[in-house]
């Protein structure tokens, strides 16, 4: 994989530093060192951006089958390694490229938008991590002396913790945002809509202006005047808001969603646990009172 994303603080010069002493190192113990994508930490989930697909489609002009590494230390610092590895859908990328993702330019091109739905536009990788025999044992070992064994014990434990409402508010929180973004982009679209029909009526109106003058004029024997003056402020098309932002931001959305979901059902699991855990021991104390 490649360092870190040039978006991220830090990146550019030393991002790409980075990965060629990292490729240089690689190279000098005789291990594949092939450049196939980057990588990038999120918080949380939150990754779905433009600046993504952007560095997604300059990495596709050398790589065409890259990928990038998404890695969530909040997540992963819970029990569990946090680890995806994405791509962009070949439909999207077709849509994308050349286009500038408006409602109008989407209509034109039906066929490719009917197949790309707002959650195809990254497709996720299976992962698979593997240590070899000499980094397990490394990780085995710790600076305290801890053992093996205790490590496992003390993993377990922490994985019983009831503690899932911090994240689940975090979750919510974001999610909050993520609707208040999509209410601007709505009101986005809804101002166009309004300025489009403002414009129709002025070139209604000018038209019938110019139709009443023209009238005149040939009724004085000169020649009649266009209706339409591509010039005219009034006859220029408005810019259409793009729909990229509201595609990522509902990604986002479901996104968080199926976070909090998951959440949500760990937690449930791990309270009925400790009712049956907390049932067997009342049980116990009976049997041994008895």
């Amino acid at each position: 994989m490649g360092g870190p994303s040039d978006n991220e603080e830090g990146g550019g010069d030393d991002g790409a530093s980075y990965q060629l002493e990292m490729m240089r190192c690689l190279r000098e113990v005789n291990v594949d060192n092939n450049t196939v994508g980057w990588y990038q930490s999120t918080y949380m989930g939150s990754y779905q951006t433009v600046e993504l697909i952007e560095t997604f489609l300059t990495y596709q002009d050398h790589i065409p089958r890259c990928v990038c590494l998404i890695y969530d230390p909040v997540r992963s610092a819970q029990g569990g390694l946090h680890m995806k590895a994405l791509r962009l859908t070949e439909s999207f990328m077709e849509l994308y490229r050349g286009t500038d993702f408006t409602a109008s330019t989407l209509a034109d091109k039906v066929a490719i938008a009917a197949g790309l739905p707002w959650s195809s536009v990254f497709v996720e990788v299976p992962v698979v991590v593997t240590n070899s025999a000499l980094a397990a044992s490394v990780l085995s070992l710790t600076a305290d002396g801890t053992k093996p064994g205790d490590i496992a014990v003390h993993g377990d434990a922490a994985r019983l913790s009831m503690g899932v409402a911090p994240f689940l508010e975090r979750h919510l929180e974001f999610l909050n945002e993520c609707m208040d973004d999509l209410a601007v982009e709505s009101q986005k679209t809804a101002y166009h809509v309004r300025a489009v029909a403002r414009q129709q009526q002025q070139q209604a109106a000018w038209v019938q202006k110019r139709r009443a003058e023209n009238a005149a004029r040939k009724a004085a024997g000169q020649e009649a005047l266009p209706e339409e003056e591509p010039g005219n402020p009034i006859f220029k098309a408005l810019p259409e808001p793009s729909k990229l932002d509201t595609f990522l931001i509902i990604n986002q959305v479901s996104n968080y969603c199926a976070q909090a979901e998951e959440h949500a059902q760990a937690g449930v699991s791990k309270l009925f646990m400790a009712q049956s855990l907390m049932q067997c021991e009342e049980e116990r104390a009976v049997d041994t009172s008895a």
